[in-house]
């Protein structure tokens, strides 16, 4: 029985189940699933026996993932769940995903996960799991594709039961504690990220094209893509005797091999030099495909792709674009290098023309790229590395005890500089429909002063489109396919919205036309039929005569969030309206904005004129 603090689900389950007809099964199994974690009460209030599970390819239950009007999946990411993993009530299920990214889920790993036969993803990673994995976790599980078990607290070895899943292409196990080898992986098409564990021994053939940062952190690690493996040197006699008698041979084949070569006549020296010409060339070549690192800013060092890979480094993060990790070079300065899998959209002399454009950019909001790496199926940007880390760390991420959230006035210097940012990219690239594509709060970047850094602009005509449309969050967008230059003014209004608020937009999550715009919805809703200081962040302290400004740009931001595009603002609008907006009004100009109607008191609700929001569409 389910524990007694987490019975609200339980308890609708079982008034319920008796009357079930088969074709609610999958809502049972749900809902006695959800009774043993905790905040579902709250943040899953819409999984009810008396709504439709799946409609099409959508579901009204938070979180369902559905298929021609078949459940098939979970994505449960970035919403505070704690409690169980009730395999047992998943087990009922056809689940071909479960995601649980971003929670608190604590404890051992479910240990009776194989119980899930069907599952191809399974994403566990930034929750605060411990403990061993068992060996035989994954038994039985071959139809698994992608396992992420990253940003942990796991200890012991990685579990030799992945070896046997033939359909493995994806594992992620960076930043927890695992020790011994890694397992003798033999899946060929298998990419995978060890990084920062306590991992030894040398690196498994299949894994040698991986890149070097996927292993750092490891000081035990060695081969392939890393330093080559110290030799080991054997004392025992027989081993010394077989080592004599094959160096005995070896040198009674030399010398046998030369007395030959002495008779050969002269025709045969000048083809050994043509040989060696043609090995000359296969090493030009070699070097050539290799590549170099090719710096798109003056005035700046020059360093060697082999100094990057030598440099202290520090993984920062593997998300849908690729990883990222922070080099430190002898000179001391740091860089941030950010690897690519998914960006062979246009050819090397475009990709280098591309590149070359982003490097001639200069604004001090904008992160300036300062060279780049080309292959065929990979790239590597290195940029500056940006110290205070990312808006999205500091509006989400854990705080030392005592540590204040942000305050009224660092977050609207926050927005005014990306919106100065973006401004510069839209006169920069007058014919790109997406001047930045993948505008969200880990892509900006806060300096020593907090100061917004935008990054990853620009890239959408490089990257693969399919890819694109599957991961950037302007395809995310309610016009979604059909993306305009009005698309990162959408993106600009679902930032403001986060940074007013404090919650994180699960539109990033989703995507297509059908998905709802949570955050600007519920703002939405807030405003009109609640106290409109509701809608605030309480973690935002905020100063005398602040609101006013505030409100004002809480309106920005559900302009620029406007459904439909023909109604929603342009850049330029957007921008000029945050330029006017003050840290907080004198009492003169309190009093004569509150006059004019277009001020407002937290003490009320806005009223439908105060916003021209719609949900059209």
């Amino acid at each position: 029985m389910a524990p007694t603090t987490h019975s609200w689900f339980l308890i609708l389950f079982m008034l319920s189940v008796c009357a079930l007809p088969s074709s609610s099964d999958d809502r049972a199994s749900l809902l006695s699933f959800a009774g043993y974690l905790t905040n579902a009460q709250t943040l899953l209030q819409n999984w009810t026996n008396s709504v439709a599970l799946c409609s099409g390819n959508t579901s009204s239950w938070t979180g369902v993932l559905c298929k021609q009007g078949t459940f098939n999946g979970l994505k449960l990411d970035n919403m505070g769940l704690g409690g169980k993993i009730d395999v047992d009530s998943l087990s009922a299920l056809p689940l071909f995903s479960l995601s649980l990214f971003n929670n608190s889920f604590s404890g051992p790993f479910p240990s009776d996960i194989k119980k899930l036969g069907k599952l191809r993803r399974l994403f566990l990673s930034n929750n605060n799991f411990s403990g061993e994995i068992p060996d035989k976790a994954f038994i039985g599980m071959n139809p698994l594709k992608q396992v992420d078990l990253a940003n942990n607290a796991f200890v012991g070895k990685i579990p030799t039961s992945l070896m046997r899943m033939s359909s493995l292409l994806n594992l992620t196990v960076q930043n927890n504690q695992f020790v011994g080898k890694i397992p003798d992986f033999w899946q060929e098409n298998l990419t995978a990220n060890f990084a920062n564990n306590r991992l030894h021994g040398s690196i498994p053939d299949v894994l040698s094209h991986e890149d070097a940062s996927m292993f750092f952190g490891n000081l035990g690690l060695c081969g392939p893509p890393l330093a080559p493996c110290p030799k080991k040197w054997y004392k025992k006699p027989a081993f010394i005797a077989a080592a004599s008698a094959a160096a005995a041979a070896v040198v009674i084949i030399f010398i046998l091999i030369l007395i030959w070569c002495r008779r050969r006549s002269r025709p045969m020296k000048s083809q050994k030099s043509v040989n060696l010409g043609e090995a000359k060339t296969e090493k030009a070549v070699a070097t050539d495909e290799k590549g170099k690192l090719q710096f798109v800013r003056s005035g700046r060092d020059r360093f060697e792709l082999e100094d990057l890979l030598k440099a202290s480094a520090e993984v920062l993060g593997s998300g849908s674009f690729g990883s990222s990790y922070k080099a430190v070079l002898l000179t001391g300065h740091p860089h941030v290098v950010r690897r690519f899998k998914h960006m062979s959209n246009v050819g090397k002399e475009d990709f280098h023309r591309h590149m070359s454009k982003l490097g001639r950019l200069s604004h001090p909001n904008l992160l300036p790229l300062v060279a780049f790496y080309y292959k065929k199926d990979e790239k590597l940007l290195i940029s500056d590395f940006v110290s205070n880390g990312s808006l999205a760390s500091h509006l989400h991420g854990k705080r030392r005890p005592g540590q204040p959230g942000l305050d009224w006035p660092t977050r609207l210097r926050v927005i005014k500089g990306v919106a100065r940012g973006l401004t510069h990219l839209y006169q920069e690239f007058p014919a790109l429909a997406l001047p930045h594509g993948h505008l969200k709060s880990s892509n900006v970047l806060l300096d020593d002063a907090f100061e917004a850094v935008v990054s990853d602009y620009a890239l959408a005509p490089v990257m693969n489109r399919e890819h694109a449309q599957q991961f950037m969050v302007a395809y995310k967008s309610p016009e979604a396919m059909g993306v305009t230059r009005k698309t990162d003014v959408w993106g600009l209004g679902i930032l403001i919205l986060e940074v007013l608020t404090g919650r994180f937009p699960a539109d990033y999550l989703k995507s297509g036309r059908g998905a709802s715009a949570d955050l600007a919805t519920w703002v939405n809703s807030v405003v009109r039929e609640e106290w409109t200081g509701e809608v605030f962040d309480k973690e935002m302290s905020m100063a005398r005569n602040c609101e006013g400004q505030m409100l004002r740009l809480l309106k920005i931001g559900m302009c620029c969030c406007e459904w439909d595009v023909g109604k929603r603002w342009e850049m330029k609008e957007a921008a000029e309206r945050i330029e006017e907006l003050k840290e907080r009004e004198s009492d003169d100009d309190y009093s004569s904005y509150a006059s004019e109607g277009d001020g407002y008191s937290s003490s009320r609700a806005m009223t439908d004129e105060d916003f021209s929001f719609s949900r059209a569409g």
